[in-house]
């Protein structure tokens, strides 16, 4: 296994780079062609003798090498992620070979085919290594150098490679430039957080440094030396380092040593000699190198005078990165700027946080947004207080801290949470909950919350080991959302007595909606860090309110008003005034038009039936949108219309809401033909391609202004139910130009419900929505459909339908290809996939088939397939971890994205 930076569509776990570098030895020359009128990138392979160590380098420059009176270009280092090697950057160090930088990559010791002992970015070796890269780019024709053997140089890399960029920058004066990135300031902070051993990363770390040996190097000349014989169990690691590790995971705690190790080779040991233009990005999601990491190297080098840019990104080592291309383009611009002394280029704000943007229709991702600030707030900005209610708890950390509550697993929360609870689970009497009162306008948490406890421990030795973690609670109380899913680790000693501690929660940007509350949870266990073997029982209490860092000064990017929300509602309350005029005249037999269908009396309790549905594109007659399309809607469904673009899905709604004439076939709602402005309309709400608001009126006067448009009386809007089922809350009563997006699409959703219909249409209703957002959108409609209507939904985003559809119907270029139960169409929902990251045997098996609600389990390819019967997910999840079974990732073992996929696939 390796573990290195999740770049693009590709899944990586852990990231990073090392340092080394320089002598000579023999290489190779190749040259590569880009695409279009780029120029071909010259890359020379190379093996590099060090101390006690071959590197393996590259050399990547564009075009024809400089000579000593051509044109000098500035050149960067790349360092590569844990586990990983150079190839690892080449993508990148291409690009910026073809941007007119001298680029150099490199596999670090213990990695690729480099010798040597992984140091974990010892400054004897790895950073030392760097310095000697260093004198070998500044012997290369076309260099630009400051000075004789100083070339104008910058590096850049992400996690472990990030953290040398920075050592780098501190041991050698050289280093013109830095961009480190999800990387760490103190290593002994980041594996010990509050003194407690964070076990799960710090496993994977010396796991996978331990296992196996070094890949073996090329015969011939250049080929990589080979590391000398590993000590049992030690792997490629320093002996050093594998003392420590094993001395740490014995006792379950750091101990002075261990911190004192890790510290002097972390960046914060050199942190007052980094004064070189710094930009740092970090993850939002991980809880390996979290937010507090970026904060304390931020603070620290802006102190030393140096210019700093600090980039909150969303993913990192808990969900990969999705902005790797956003994050490459502003490296270079950076480098641009402090390298080639380009002052025209824009390098960004000085801080920048990635939002959620909603839904993009055409895939179903959640699409982001920038919000940036001209100064960097910290993570204590403009703190609001909340009170906390909640009496004096105690709970119990149990025997071998076993089982113990979920929080964020490395690599594979964001699988979990695609079954649909999220990762987080809590046990009973493990720990103590203190809640807010529902808040009365949206919050946006930006930073560090903090509050203060007091603490009391049966313990032998008077400490206590807590877990804190602040919850989104939606106003039902029903759900919960941890952002990020991270927890605060704290050691607590001498609390034999009443000991009061202030706890630093984790750093997030989430934005808490009015009416929903904030829970704090203190427990006693975490399944990624190590708890006290022995029992005892903790006692807190909440001393005081929970403090939530608000930056004002940050905000989100938006654009102004587009026109169509000021022409749209008058045009909806026109169109709406001209159905009601043609449904008073000509009333004659059936629907109330003469010439009408008469309705089917045999439908009368079917909302919908549609048979031979045809449309043709205007001015074809050969080509079809909807072509003989027929299928059957009961009560209560909520119906899934799936399909790719250009399935015809879209058109099909607009024909039965009556806004298009089909050309053939017919559509029957309740029994009754559907016609323009027929009377059986009024049973239908649809929420189609978006709606248009009053953007000065209040969320409840755009929806008075509608229901008068109809003509139907006000009895029978049925408003205030509406809105319960939709969720509003109080900012019903707000200007609509206040509004998030989030809050825009549930007041067009509840514009949809008025009149409470019997037949809810919804086109993308999740878009625009943030994940608890499109999960309360998910109860929305699952609430409608309870009642005895029925809900037709069309959708991008699989997984959403998955969870809240009972039906499906999926189209493909106009034509029916399936129909059906959710169930059926996936080929059922029992049976869960298991991954495995060793295999088990089949004792572990057979505990597993035992587990109560698990029905059989069989062995796979790729792992176990366990069928339920009557547990949950979670519940299996529990038992696996309970069970020490080495579980890397659950999911469903044919998901709809599957079987969605294999029907569009082989359509006709």
């Amino acid at each position: 296994m390796k573990l290195r930076l999740p770049r693009r569509r590709r899944s990586r776990l852990l990231a990073g780079a090392a340092a080394l570098a320089v002598v000579a030895g023999a290489g190779t020359l190749t040259a590569t062609a880009a695409a279009g009128d780029a120029p071909s990138v010259r890359r020379e392979d190379k093996v590099l003798d060090m101390p006690g160590a071959g590197i393996d380098i590259s050399y990547f420059t564009s075009g024809d090498t400089a000579g000593d009176g051509g044109a000098k270009r500035p050149a960067v280092l790349l360092a590569h992620g844990f586990g990983g090697s150079k190839e690892d950057v080449r993508p990148q160090a291409e690009r910026l070979a073809r941007d007119g930088y001298a680029v150099l990559t490199w596999s670090a010791r213990g990695f690729g085919r480099s010798g040597g002992k992984i140091g974990l970015n010892d400054p004897a070796y790895e950073v030392k290594d760097v310095s000697r890269l260093i004198d070998w780019i500044a012997a290369r024709p076309g260099v630009r150098l400051d000075a004789a053997g100083d070339p104008r140089v910058g590096i850049a890399g992400g996690s472990y490679g990030g953290a040398v960029s920075l050592l780098a920058a501190g041991n050698d004066p050289r280093v013109d430039a830095i961009a480190p990135s999800i990387t760490y300031w103190n290593l002994a902070d980041s594996l010990f957080p509050g003194d407690v051993f964070k076990k799960l990363w710090a496993g994977l770390f010396f796991t996978t440094g331990s296992a196996g040996g070094l890949q073996p190097g090329a015969s011939g000349p250049g080929a990589a030396p080979q590391a000398a014989p590993a000590a049992p169990g030690c792997g490629r690691f320093q002996p050093e380092l594998c003392a420590m590790y094993e001395r740490v995971a014995v006792a379950g705690k750091p101990d002075p040593e261990a911190r004192a190790l890790l510290e002097q080779r972390s960046p914060s040991a050199v942190g007052g000699a980094i004064k070189v233009p710094t930009l740092i990005t970090q993850g939002q999601d991980d809880s390996l190198f979290p937010l507090d990491q970026a904060d304390a190297m931020a603070r620290a080098i802006a102190a030393n005078g140096a210019p700093v840019s600090v980039d909150w990104a969303a993913g990192g080592h808990d969900g990969g990165m999705r902005e790797a291309d956003r994050v490459e383009d502003r490296v270079k611009t950076w480098f641009d700027r402090y390298l080639k002394d380009d002052t025209a280029v824009d390098t960004g704000p000085a801080f920048r946080v990635s939002r959620s943007g909603g839904i993009d229709s055409t895939d179903g991702r959640v699409t982001l947004r920038g919000a940036s600030g001209s100064s960097y707030p910290g993570l204590m900005s403009g703190p609001r207080e909340f009170a906390l209610t909640g009496r004096e708890q105690t709970f119990a950390n149990p025997a071998g801290g076993a089982p113990p509550a979920l929080s964020a697993l490395p690599g594979i929360g964001g699988q979990l949470a695609a079954l649909g609870g999220g990762l987080s689970l809590d046990f009973p009497g493990q720990n103590a909950r203190f809640e807010s009162e529902p808040l009365t306008a949206e919050t946006r948490i930006t930073g560090t919350p903090t509050v203060t406890l007091k603490v009391r421990s049966t313990a032998a030795d008077g400490s206590a080991v807590l877990f804190g973690k602040v919850y989104d609670v939606s106003p039902d109380g029903r759900q919960q959302v941890l952002p990020s899913q991270l927890v605060a680790p704290v050691r607590v000693e001498g609390a034999q007595q009443d000991k009061t501690v202030e706890l630093r929660l984790p750093a997030i940007d989430h934005a808490v909606e009015a009416g929903h509350r904030l829970r704090l949870v203190v427990a006693a266990t975490d399944l990624g860090y190590a708890s006290p073997a022995a029992p005892a029982t903790y006692t807190v209490s909440a001393q005081g309110p929970l403090a939530v860092p608000v930056a004002g000064g940050v905000r989100t990017a938006s654009s102004g008003l587009p026109a169509w929300t000021w022409w749209m509602p008058l045009g909806a309350a026109l169109l709406a005034a001209a159905l009601v005029g043609i449904r008073r005249t000509g009333r004659g037999p059936g629907d109330g038009r003469a010439g009408a269908a008469q309705p089917d009396r045999a439908l009368a309790d079917v909302p919908l039936e549609i048979t031979g549905l045809t449309k043709r594109y205007a001015k074809a007659q050969d080509r079809y949108a909807v072509r003989d399309l027929s299928f059957r809607v009961e009560k209560g469904q909520v119906l899934g219309l799936l399909g790719p673009n250009g399935a015809g899905k879209t058109t099909t709604l607009r024909m039965l809401m009556g806004l298009i004439t089909p050309d053939a076939g017919e559509i029957r709602v309740f029994g009754h033909q559907v016609r323009a402005g027929a009377p059986v309309l009024s049973r239908v709400g649809a929420f189609v391609e978006g709606a248009g608001f009053l953007p000065h009126l209040t969320g409840r006067a755009n929806l008075e202004l509608y229901w008068q448009a109809t003509g139907r009386p006000a009895a029978d809007s049925h408003m205030e139910e509406a809105l319960e089922i939709a969720g509003l809350g109080d900012a019903l009563e707000r200007a609509v130009r206040t509004y998030s997006q989030g809050m825009r699409q549930r007041l067009a959703i509840a514009q949809a419900m008025l009149g409470m219909p019997d037949l809810l249409i919804l086109d993308e209703p999740t878009n625009g929505l943030d994940p608890p957002q499109i999960r309360e959108m998910r109860d929305v409609m699952i609430r409608y459909a309870a009642g005895g209507r029925t809900v037709i939904v069309s959708s991008h985003l699989l997984s959403e339908v998955e969870q809240s559809c009972t039906h499906l119907v999926v189209m493909d270029r106009g034509r029916l290809v399936q129909a059906g139960e959710v169930a059926e169409i996936t080929g059922g929902g029992d049976v869960l996939l298991v991954s495995l990251a060793e295999p088990v045997d089949e004792a572990a098996v057979g505990k597993i088939a035992a587990l109560e609600g698990v029905e059989s389990v069989a062995s796979a390819e790729d792992g176990l397939l366990v069928r339920l019967d009557g547990a949950s997910a979670a519940e299996l999840i529990a038992e696996l971890v309970r069970l020490e079974v080495p579980v890397s990732g659950v999911g469903p073992h044919r998901r709809l994205e599957d079987a969605f996929l294999t029907l569009i696939g082989g359509a006709a």
